[in-house]
C-alpha cells in the first residue's frame, strides 16, 4: 500500500507539472485568468468520505474480518491561485473515524501492565461482532487542480495533501456473546453489547498522506498513515490505510 501511495503521489506531481509546462496547453497559458469568474463555482467546501480501511504491517496473528471502514467529514476553505485558478490550496477542520472489525478476537486495551495483545478466542466464549473504533479531530490541507475552474462541478479534478489529527476517542465494542460454536450464551441475547473506552495504547497524534482524483462532486481517495497507530513498544506497529469514495460540493 505504501508503494501504491508513493506511486500515485508521483503521478500527481507529474500531472501538476505537465499541466503547467506541456506545450499542448499553450492555449491555456495565454488565457487571461483575471477575467475568469469564480463566484458561481462549487469550491468543494465540504467533503464527506467513506472508505474501506485496513492495517499495513499487520501480523498474521491479528484476524480481521468483514469490511472495516472509515467515515470522514471536513469543512474546507478553498483558496484559488490568482495567477492560475485551476490550482488552489484548501484547508479546514473535520473528524475522521476508523472502524476495524475482528474475528474471534479479544483486545486487551484495559490491561496497561502488558503490551497490547490481540488474543485468539475461537475456542472459548467470545463476541460474534467485535470492533476497534478510533476517532480523530483532523485538519486536512490539499493542493488541488481542476481542469475547468469556472465550472468545477462538471470538471476533472485531482488533489494531493496531508492531514494531521488528534485522537479524541478510542473504544472496543463487542456484540452478541456466543460460545465457540457461535451459539448465544444463556442469559445473553442478540442485543447484548459491551463497550470499553481506553486510549492508553494508541498514539494521540497522527499524520496521514492523502490523494484524490475524480470528476465533479465525486472522486476516489486514498490515504496512508505515516506513523503507527499503536505506541512504540506497546504493541504491533500497524499503519492504517484507506481506499474509498469522496462526495464534495458547495
Amino acid at each position: 500500500m505504501k508503494k501504491l501511495f508513493l506511486l500515485t503521489t508521483g503521478f500527481c506531481f507529474v500531472f501538476f507539472l505537465s499541466a503547467q509546462e506541456n506545450p499542448s496547453t499553450s492555449k491555456n497559458k495565454k488565457k487571461d485568468w483575471s477575467k475568469v469568474k469564480l463566484t458561481n463555482r462549487a469550491n468543494d467546501h465540504f467533503m464527506l468520505q467513506y472508505g474501506i480501511t485496513n492495517w499495513s504491517g499487520k501480523p498474521d496473528s491479528i484476524k480481521t474480518k468483514g469490511f472495516s471502514r472509515s467515515f470522514n467529514f471536513y469543512i474546507m476553505i478553498d483558496m484559488p491561485f490568482k495567477t492560475d485558478p485551476r490550482f488552489s490550496v484548501a484547508a479546514g477542520p473535520g473528524i475522521g473515524v476508523d472502524n476495524i472489525f475482528f474475528d474471534k478476537t479479544n483486545i486487551t486495551t484495559t490491561n496497561h501492565l502488558k503490551p497490547l495483545a490481540f488474543q485468539n478466542v475461537a475456542d472459548t466464549n467470545h463476541f460474534d461482532k467485535y470492533k476497534l473504533v478510533n476517532a480523530f479531530l483532523e485538519l486536512p490541507v490539499e493542493l488541488r487542480f481542476v481542469l475547468n475552474p469556472e465550472n468545477s462541478g462538471k470538471s476533472f479534478k485531482v488533489a494531493l495533501g496531508a492531514k494531521v489529527g488528534v485522537q479524541v476517542s478510542s473504544h472496543i465494542k463487542g456484540k452478541r456473546w456466543v460460545d465457540k460454536n457461535g451459539t448465544n450464551i444463556p442469559g445473553f441475547d442478540d442485543k447484548y453489547v459491551q463497550k470499553n473506552k481506553d486510549k492508553y495504547f494508541f498514539n494521540g497524534n497522527r499524520l496521514v498522506g492523502m490523494f484524490r482524483i475524480g470528476y465533479g462532486n465525486l472522486s476516489l481517495h486514498a490515504t496512508y498513515q505515516i506513523g503507527s497507530l499503536i505506541k512504540d513498544g506497546l504493541g504491533p506497529q500497524v499503519k492504517p490505510y484507506t481506499i474509498g469514495v469522496t462526495i464534495s460540493g458547495l
